[in-house]
């Protein structure tokens, strides 16, 4: 592996015994299973097929029903906001906690405190509450305990599978994932006319308690011996942003979803092209389509991942996915035709697949075991910020020049930043396993 940051004392994965095993035909293209052979990473992504269809469920009935409640958009767009800062607090010192304890615990604890959040969404609901107060303060709590949760089971990845298939691994979790995010709204449609809100938030916890007693089969992952003395605090999170400015290949497998979600995430604009640029085609069906053309994209990519997730050249792919996004943004732009918007968002989608499958590897795979859960920890607050900005800069843009020239304009600066940080700090595109 091309990097300084690998240490002999880091606990051994399991042996790729199997990793050299040739893929022919049609399985050259298909999505690399190898990492599911081992028992430990099964038991962990089995666990993220049920929650990612839950979490989504929970996802559509805040929303839904603070709007019932209050009969505005500015209230659900409140709430929103309402549930970013302690995910971004919690994420960074979780970051640090999961350096310093044991994963497979801090897991048990979080996914615990999340199904509680769950059970007590289901309640208030079903007594017909009707407080908003309390469903922002329940989703403020539930946002808390995913920022602790996601750098702890993130950074335990590296743990359970050889390096080789970190890409891989990363890919499985991220397919499903963006399967989550088509399916679950979409379920979520159909069951409330049904069973009713309340209901949602009920699947969301018993889901939670699969993903519980998954965590619990998993095996020990305690911190390493030089990380029993520290103690998660400000100091630990102030040591791992220096971390990261130290080691160039990190910073910028951070900004290179940065530039990506900042300046070519459009889905601000969404609503206003469906009801201007694509109205013709019926407003509802060009809303519907445009917000699950860029999963659907991502879906797709997973499931051909064979074709990618077996690069060593892991800072190419990842500066090769992101000009590739800015470029289907780029065309999404120039076009006024819905189906050709879709493509080219579903192709956005695919590139989006690469880059979240690389980064991601990166930061497993270049960051020391002592380090994961604070590189995990910066990580999601990246991935949770970065389109909160995009709306508030790509709503501004729509309105001071229209939609689709904001759309198009920052799909090109993608392409400039990037390829521009690309050649002028070489650690990126000379990074390799």
């Amino acid at each position: 592996m091309d990097t300084s940051e690998s240490s002999s004392t880091e606990p051994r994965t399991p042996a790729a015994d199997e990793t050299k095993e040739p893929r022919r035909g049609w399985r050259r293209w298909a999505m690399d299973t190898r990492p599911l052979r081992i028992p430990a990473y099964r038991r962990l992504w089995s666990s993220t097929i049920v929650t990612a269809v839950g979490s989504q469920l929970t996802a559509v009935a805040v929303p839904k029903q603070i709007y019932d409640i209050t009969g505005s958009s500015a209230w659900v767009g409140a709430a929103s906001l309402a549930g970013l800062l302690p995910l971004i607090v919690f994420a960074l010192w979780g970051g640090a906690v999961a350096d310093t304890m044991d994963r497979r615990r801090l897991l048990l604890i979080t996914n615990s405190g999340i199904a509680v959040t769950s059970v007590l969404f289901w309640l208030q609901a079903v007594t017909g509450l009707g407080s908003v107060a309390v469903l922002m303060v329940l989703l403020a709590v539930q946002q808390a305990f995913w920022g602790l949760n996601a750098p702890a089971r993130n950074a335990s990845i590296a743990r359970l599978v050889p390096e080789d298939q970190l890409p891989a691994a990363n890919a499985l979790g991220s397919t499903v994932m963006q399967t989550g995010q088509v399916v679950g709204p979409l379920l979520a449609g159909v069951l409330i006319p049904v069973i009713g809100l309340p209901e949602l938030y009920l699947i969301d916890a018993l889901a939670l308690c699969v993903t519980v007693w998954a965590v619990h089969q998993l095996p020990s992952l305690p911190p390493l011996a030089s990380a029993l003395a520290r103690r998660a605090g400000v100091r630990e999170i102030v040591a791992g942003f220096r971390y990261i400015s130290a080691h160039k290949v990190l910073l910028l497998s951070f900004l290179a979803d940065i530039i990506a979600m900042v300046f070519g995430m459009p889905r601000a604009l969404f609503p206003q092209l469906a009801s201007q640029t694509y109205a013709p085609y019926g407003e509802g069906l060009a809303l519907g389509l445009l917000f699950a053309a860029i999963p659907i994209g991502a879906v797709a990519g997973g499931l051909l991942s064979g074709t990618f997730s077996r690069a060593r050249r892991h800072g190419w792919m990842v500066i090769g996915a992101v000009v590739a996004w800015g470029a289907a943004i780029t065309g999404f732009g120039l076009t006024d035709s819905l189906w050709l918007a879709v493509v080219f968002l579903a192709v956005a989608g695919v590139a989006d697949m690469v880059s979240m499958v690389f980064r991601g590897a990166i930061l497993l795979s270049a960051a020391t075991d002592e380090m994961r859960g604070r590189m995990q920890g910066v990580f999601t607050v990246v991935v949770a910020g970065g389109p909160r900005l995009a709306d508030v800069l790509h709503g501004t843009a729509g309105s001071a020049f229209g939609a689709r020239t904001a759309v198009a304009g920052g799909g090109l600066l993608v392409i400039a930043v990037m390829l521009g940080l690309a050649f002028a700090v070489p650690a990126l595109r000379r990074y390799r396993i």
